[in-house]
């Protein structure tokens, strides 16, 4: 939702597409606010509230759409019931409600008895229109139409990839967050690499509301698929440790790199060696997506093929451990000579694995990258041999634009990925 008044303008936003939701008030500061004394920067934010509750999807093995609904249902209304009591208090100057600035909102203090105060009315209400589960969407959706009906304020039906290409820029204006290191504000333009459990998308965005999909994904997203590799390469043990945890691809880092930092990675030197495979101590090797077929620099992303390479090792690794036998001497378990562990499953070529097929996936994500930034480049190149007079000119103008873009913004769930930031 968004709030607006004299001085301040503030947001408060419920954001409910998938198995979180989640409620945050905004106010966006404009230059008046600096005449009232010490004021955060022009065009600066403060966050006033801001909480999520997920989804309990542990017994499924990843989100079950009846159990994210029933989720929101029961806790969409108690959130936006606490996040009320953190909007703005109303101008000194309001002493009786005035509904078209004011709302009284009702306190929840175990401390006092409820009272009554005015909070200042909220300029608008933002929402997740989409993409994401229909159901999840239309819970928040329908709170977020009742509440400005009855405010009598507007709706504003947010994009959630958009949304993720303009975080950055959201929380660099953030003040008065203790935590906030001043994330850089990416200028435009820029490209956004958006990675998460439903989608993957590379878009080249010119402003806050021109935004150009420069690839996605053929089949299943990159955060789908490292989550069911998770499931089949790490051995039971990590998910007993955490039965609770359905970011399986969280785990699948973890699992790999139980060292942060620990990763030994060098980048291809060349397109050749990048798509080729990689031979490992043993003997398999994963497929890179799209080698050796007319697609090699397609501009979009695959991983069935890569998946399913995965799911095949993990297997016979399986198999083989299972015919394995660990004695116990010393506290010590036996190591077989070509370093498969037995007990968990071939731990050590299970770590291997886990290893190389984060980074196939994450490479591949990069090379698309690369790919595009070459496209854009030759764009450019081929717009400036024009010899049109006048069009020179325009096009000198978008050769300088092309040239400002210095800032990959990558962000989903899959972002907070370590490796993936190394690669």
């Amino acid at each position: 939702m968004y709030l607006s008044y004299e001085l301040p303008q503030a947001t408060l936003n419920r954001p409910c597409h998938s198995d979180d939701t989640s409620v945050a008030i905004l106010s966006k500061h404009d230059g008046s606010f600096e005449k009232v004394g010490p004021a955060p920067p022009d065009r600066s934010a403060t966050l006033h509230f801001h909480q999520k509750i997920t989804a309990d999807n542990s017994q499924h093995g990843g989100i079950h759409p009846l159990v994210a609904l029933k989720s929101h249902q029961e806790n969409l209304a108690s959130l936006v019931a606490t996040a009320l009591q953190y909007l703005p208090d109303a101008s000194p100057s309001r002493t009786d409600h005035d509904p078209l600035h004011t709302i009284p909102v009702q306190t929840h203090s175990p401390q006092a008895r409820k009272t009554w105060l005015l909070k200042r009315k909220p300029d608008l209400i933002s929402v997740t229109r989409g993409p994401g589960m229909r159901s999840s969407l239309s819970t928040g959706l329908d709170t977020a139409k009742g509440l400005a009906i009855a405010w009598q304020i507007p709706l504003v039906g947010v994009n959630h990839m958009q949304a993720h290409a303009l975080t950055p820029r959201l929380v660099s204006a953030l003040v008065e967050e203790p935590n906030n290191a001043r994330v850089g504000k990416p200028a435009f333009p820029f490209l956004s690499l958006l990675v998460s459990g439903g989608h993957t998308l590379l878009l080249h965005s010119k402003s806050l509301t021109e935004h150009s999909i420069l690839a996605t994904a053929d089949n299943i997203a990159v955060g789908d698929v490292l989550d069911k590799i998770a499931r089949v390469v790490c051995p039971p043990s990590v998910f007993v440790r955490q039965p609770h945890e359905i970011m399986y691809g969280r785990l699948l880092e973890d699992f790999a790199f139980p060292q942060q930092h620990d990763y030994h990675y060098v980048a291809p030197a060349t397109r050749g060696k990048e798509v080729s495979r990689r031979d490992t101590r043993f003997g398999w090797s994963l497929p890179v997506p799209f080698a050796g077929s007319a697609k090699t620099r397609a501009m979009s992303f695959s991983f069935t093929g890569l998946g399913s390479a995965v799911e095949r090792i993990a297997a016979q690794i399986g198999q083989t451990a299972s015919g394995m036998t660990t004695a116990m001497e010393g506290g010590k378990e036996e190591v077989e000579e070509d370093g498969r562990l037995g007990g968990d499953g071939g731990m050590e070529e299970r770590v291997e694995l886990a290893r190389e097929a984060m980074r196939v996936t994450f490479e591949h994500l990069a090379s698309r990258v690369v790919l595009a930034l070459d496209s854009l480049r030759e764009a450019q190149a081929a717009r400036l041999s024009s010899t049109n007079a006048n069009e020179e000119g325009k096009e000198s103008k978008q050769h300088e634009e092309m040239d400002a873009i210095d800032t990959l913004v990558v962000s989903g769930g899959v972002a907070s990925n370590q490796y993936l930031r190394t690669v």
